[in-house]
């Protein structure tokens, strides 16, 4: 009967973090229009600039697809847009973190975000393949 209590207890402790579980659904997120091939450089329209728009790769990972799309004027990166990314709270705080790290690197030798680990490596994957893909 003393050991009734505790195992009760722990079991519902344990239970706690099931009931408070919400899977992704693997979405892309807004804004994810139809995006040109993988790897296919494309000429922005912005007059007056030699701007270069590169998709990388569509990366399948746990929480949903995960895809950038890169702005480069001359060689440097200028802006990255997630294509599609899941549908998670950690990714929608990670992706403006490794926006601004990949700007600040101009590479894909960026730090993964604590608590967005597998989101970090779609988006690092496919940044590297537009990167390639762009000869950078």
């Amino acid at each position: 009967m003393k050991r009734a209590l505790p195992v009760l207890v722990l079991s519902a402790a344990a239970l706690v973090p099931l009931w408070r579980y919400e899977p992704s659904t693997g979405a892309a997120s807004s804004g994810a229009g139809a995006a040109a091939p993988a790897g296919t450089p494309t000429a922005a329209a912005s007059p007056g600039a030699a701007s270069t728009v590169v998709a990388g790769s569509t990366v399948p990972t746990e929480k949903g697809d995960v895809q950038v799309q890169v702005t480069f004027e001359g060689g440097r990166i200028t802006a990255v847009t997630m294509l599609r990314a899941p549908d998670h709270p950690q990714t929608a705080d990670a992706v403006p973190k490794l926006v601004a790290e990949t700007l600040r690197a101009q590479s894909a030798a960026i730090d993964t975000v604590s608590g967005a680990t597998i989101t970090s490596d779609g988006y690092k994957e496919s940044l590297q393949a537009a990167l390639d893909a762009r000869g950078t």
